[in-house]
């Protein structure tokens, strides 16, 4: 069942925390726009190891509003910083995901290609570090554990 739908949108962003599978074709649709020659995509999916331990699934939990409230600001951030022109769209889920599930959609539409690359990096960057997103791994073990928020991270 599909819950409530608080996404916020405007002619240049769309942010939604959602319950349904999320589609890769939807955010491609939505920063598609006649004058942009770049669309930057990025899709964050469920792995099957996170820091030396078998994952079996993952958790997503989210307060809706804020988190939507918080990725329009970084939507509006983007804009401003980077140009006008942008179309950019952020789409997390909200649920459990099985290996390879999609987590986060997060794509930007320009003119040109370079600006679409550091915008798209800098929201993935900014909602792992800002977006009230919390996740729990599930382990080959049974055991299951929240995990605390982090910006990128190296694995060596």
């Amino acid at each position: 069942m599909a819950a409530k739908n608080l996404s916020k949108m405007s002619q240049n962003f769309f942010v939604n925390i959602s319950e349904d599978f999320l589609s890769v074709q939807k955010a491609i649709d939505f920063v598609d726009a006649k004058e942009n020659g770049a669309a930057d995509i990025f899709v964050g999916k469920v792995r099957n190891h996170n820091l030396g331990k078998e994952v079996t699934a993952v958790t997503y939990d989210a307060f809706t509003p804020l988190a939507c409230n918080v990725m329009k600001k970084l939507c509006e951030e983007v804009i401003e910083k980077f140009g006008s022109q942008l179309r950019c769209y952020i789409e997390h889920y909200k649920g459990r995901l099985e290996i390879g599930g999609i987590s986060v959609i997060i794509a930007v539409g320009s003119p040109h290609r370079d600006v679409s690359f550091k915008a798209c990096r800098y929201l993935i960057e900014e909602l792992k570090v800002r977006v009230p997103v919390w996740k729990q791994e599930h382990y080959v073990d049974g055991d299951a554990n929240w995990l605390n928020g982090q910006a990128l991270v190296e694995e060596k």
